[in-house]
């Protein structure tokens, strides 16, 4: 398969094809904790920016929750922590990976918002990811199977 940016910009992608591109478990167990504890489904558009190509945002009651960036073995989530976030995110870091705690003081802050863009490759990196989404808005239902 072509690299994920050379993808037609006018057709998005399935999922399928998608997931096997991607080949990391934590995809599709990120998406379905999304789809479920926040009942909210994927939305494809196509970014010229960086990284170029095809990503998946989720959304609810208006507010972005994530996006997530394909990538070949892994993907990357960007979480966008605002003024509204902050003091939650203050008392979360402690508690984020090393990982995480690092790429919050490597990102500078711009309008009172931080864009974390965090490449989930295992466990720690994709909870940090979870943990920061609720900080933006609270899983609308409770789900404990993942």
């Amino acid at each position: 398969m072509e690299t994920w940016s050379q993808l037609d910009p006018s057709a998005a992608p399935d999922l399928e094809t998608c997931e096997a591109y991607v080949d990391n478990p934590f995809w599709g167990e990120l998406r379905t904790y999304l789809e479920r504890a926040y009942d909210t489904a994927p939305v494809w558009e196509y970014s010229r920016c960086v990284p170029t190509g095809w990503n998946i945002k989720y959304r609810k009651g208006g507010r972005g929750l994530c996006t997530l960036y394909p990538m070949r073995g892994y993907f990357t989530a960007l979480v966008v922590i605002g003024r509204r976030e902050r003091p939650g995110a203050d008392l979360l870091l402690p508690m984020l990976s090393e990982g995480t705690r690092r790429l919050w003081q490597d990102t500078r802050e711009g309008m009172g918002q931080k864009w974390l863009m965090i490449d989930v490759a295992d466990r720690e990196s994709l909870e940090d990811v979870k943990r920061l989404i609720a900080l933006r808005r609270a899983p609308v239902r409770y789900w404990n199977k993942i």
